[in-house]
C-alpha cells in the first residue's frame, strides 16, 4: 500500500478502509514451513479468522480468563489519569482493534480526530470499526487491514490537527512475541509515532501457576475450539485434511520460561495433508501454537526502554495481576 492519503479538508466522521498487503499473503508459506520444523509451530496471528475473532471474543468472558475483566477494570478506574498522560489530540492508532471494548472508554475519554485500527482479521475490523463509526459520528478513522508486525504505511489525515501519535495495545498481546520479537516490535511502533509519541499497552503479569494453567485451559473448553480452530481454518483455506477429533488442546504455565505455552497434540500416529505436502506426526507430537510471556513491571520496562520508550505511568489492579502501561517515545 503506497501512501494512503484520504482527500484533503474531509468532513468530520470520515471512515475509510485500507488493505496493507502483508494482510492477504504468507499463511501458506509460514504453515508449510512451520510444519516442516522439528518443533511443528504455527504463529498466533492466524488464530484470528472469522470464527476465531468470534471464539477469542467468548474466552475474554470466560470466569478463568481474568485479562479482559482486569485490564477493562484498571483503564475505567484510572481512565483521567491516563488521559492526562497521553495528553489532548492524540491520533489514536491501535493494534488488532477485535471488539474495541477498551478503545470506547479511551476514546470517550479523549475524544481523538483521528483513529486508525490496526487489524490482520477484515472481518473483525470492519464488524469493530462499523460500531465505532456508528457511536462517534464526529470520528475521522482509517481502517488497515494488515499485519502490524511488519512496517505500514499509515493513512495520513494531513488536514486534522493533531499533537502527537499514540499507540493503543491493550490485552497483553505483546505477551504473543518472544522477548527478541516483542523488542522489534516496540522499535517498530517508536518509529511509528515518532519522536514525542505515546503508547499506552495493557502487559500480564507473572503470578501463580494454577491461576495462569486454568486461564488458557478452561472448564468449558473454549479455548480448545479456539486452539482446534486454527487446524479447521487450514483445512477450509489452504485444502488440508486435519482430523481435528485426533488432536487435542495443551495450555499451561512453563515457570521457567515465563510462559504459557499452547500446543496441539497429536493423539495418534498420522499423516496430514496440505495440498500436495504431508506431514507425519507421531502420538504425543505437538504443534506448537502460542506463547503468552508474562512479565515483572520492572522487566517489562527494561525492554521498552531499550526499544527508545521512556517508561511514564503504570496502572495495576488490587491483586497486581495486570499492567497498563503509558510511555513517551525519546
Amino acid at each position: 500500500m503506497d501512501n494512503p492519503k484520504p482527500s484533503a479538508n474531509l468532513p468530520d466522521g470520515t471512515v475509510q478502509y485500507f488493505s496493507h498487503p502483508t494482510a492477504t499473503v504468507g499463511f501458506r508459506d509460514d504453515v508449510l514451513r512451520g510444519l516442516a520444523a522439528p518443533q511443528k509451530a504455527i504463529p498466533p496471528k492466524y488464530f484470528y479468522d472469522e470464527h476465531g475473532s468470534a471464539l477469542f471474543e467468548r474466552i475474554c468472558a470466560l470466569p478463568e480468563y481474568y485479562p479482559m475483566r482486569t485490564e477493562m477494570a484498571i483503564m475505567q478506574g484510572n481512565i483521567g489519569a491516563i488521559a492526562e498522560a497521553l495528553g489532548p489530540r492524540c491520533g489514536l492508532i491501535e493494534f488488532g482493534s477485535g471488539a474495541s471494548l477498551k478503545t470506547c472508554i479511551l476514546i470517550e475519554q479523549l475524544q481523538p480526530p483521528v483513529y486508525i485500527p490496526i487489524d490482520i482479521s477484515e472481518s473483525a475490523l470492519r464488524a469493530a470499526t462499523a460500531t465505532l463509526a456508528a457511536r462517534y459520528r464526529w470520528l475521522n478513522i482509517g481502517a488497515v487491514c494488515g499485519d502490524f508486525t511488519h512496517p505500514i504505511n499509515m493513512p495520513d489525515f494531513g488536514a486534522v490537527e493533531i499533537r502527537r501519535k499514540v499507540a493503543f495495545f491493550p490485552g497483553s498481546t505483546i505477551g504473543n512475541f518472544t522477548q527478541e520479537e516483542a523488542l522489534a516490535f516496540m522499535r517498530l511502533t517508536r518509529l511509528m509515532v515518532g519522536k514525542g509519541g505515546g503508547l499506552l499497552i495493557g502487559v500480564d503479569l507473572k503470578k501463580a501457576k494454577p491461576i495462569l494453567d486454568a486461564a488458557y485451559d478452561d472448564a468449558q473448553g473454549v479455548t480448545a475450539l479456539f486452539n482446534l480452530n486454527l487446524l479447521a481454518r487450514i483445512n477450509r483455506e489452504l485444502g488440508g485434511d486435519f482430523r481435528l477429533d485426533q488432536f487435542w488442546h495443551r495450555g499451561f504455565y512453563n515457570e521457567l520460561l515465563g510462559r504459557i505455552e499452547m500446543h496441539l497434540e497429536s493423539t495418534c500416529a498420522q499423516t496430514v495433508h496440505i495440498g500436495a505436502s504431508a506431514f507425519s506426526f507421531r502420538a504425543g507430537e505437538t504443534i506448537h501454537t502460542e506463547n503468552s510471556y508474562k512479565y515483572t513491571i520492572d522487566e517489562f520496562r527494561s525492554i521498552a526502554r531499550t526499544a527508545g520508550f521512556r517508561p511514564d505511568k503504570v496502572w495495576v489492579d488490587e491483586k497486581r495481576m495486570f499492567s497498563v502501561h503509558a510511555m513517551a517515545a525519546v
